[in-house]
């Protein structure tokens, strides 16, 4: 049966072609055993979106925290929203929207000459130093660098000495 409007778990008013890809979430649609019993619940159901509100919420929270950090930033909080998406629908439409900027993004750079490239390349780093700084001057350099680096860290301007 392939018209999920016709079974018990979606109320008739909920059409799949009203929701984001055709796709209704509910327990009998799942393609995971495992979920499916979690949804088939209605407690465990609650318990399980839960779960995975706080999961999103700390992965896309954590994420932004290292976006202008060197690392995956980005990356992770894409991650956080794809956990959302699994199983809200505004987390899907939010994803969906994310990777077109990212898509649109990624078309303009590459249409660009190379100094347009070189100058995003440089702005980026300098934005990505200017954290660094600004964290190593609040919180001191790092006791788990070699004591080479941080005594180089503790010339910066701002950065306290140990």
């Amino acid at each position: 049966m392939n018209d999920k409007t016709s079974r018990s778990a979606v109320p008739s008013s909920v059409r799949p072609e009203d929701t984001d890809d055709n796709v209704v979430l509910d327990a009998e649609d799942d393609d995971w055993a495992w979920r499916r019993r979690l949804r088939a619940n209605p407690t465990t159901a609650r318990l399980y979106r839960g779960a995975v509100a706080i999961l999103g919420l700390v992965l896309v929270v954590g994420g932004l925290i290292a976006v202008p950090a060197p690392g995956p930033g980005w990356l992770i909080v894409f991650v956080g929203v794809s956990v959302w998406a699994s199983e809200f629908e505004w987390a899907q439409r939010l994803l969906r929207w994310g990777k077109a900027r990212l898509h649109e993004w990624n078309t303009w750079i590459m249409r660009q000459q190379w100094w347009v490239k070189a100058l995003v390349g440089l702005v980026t780093l300098a934005l990505v130093l200017a954290v660094f700084w600004g964290y190593v001057a609040w919180q001191g350099a790092p006791q788990w660098l070699p004591d080479q680096v941080e005594s180089v860290l503790e010339l910066l301007p701002g950065v306290p000495a140990r």
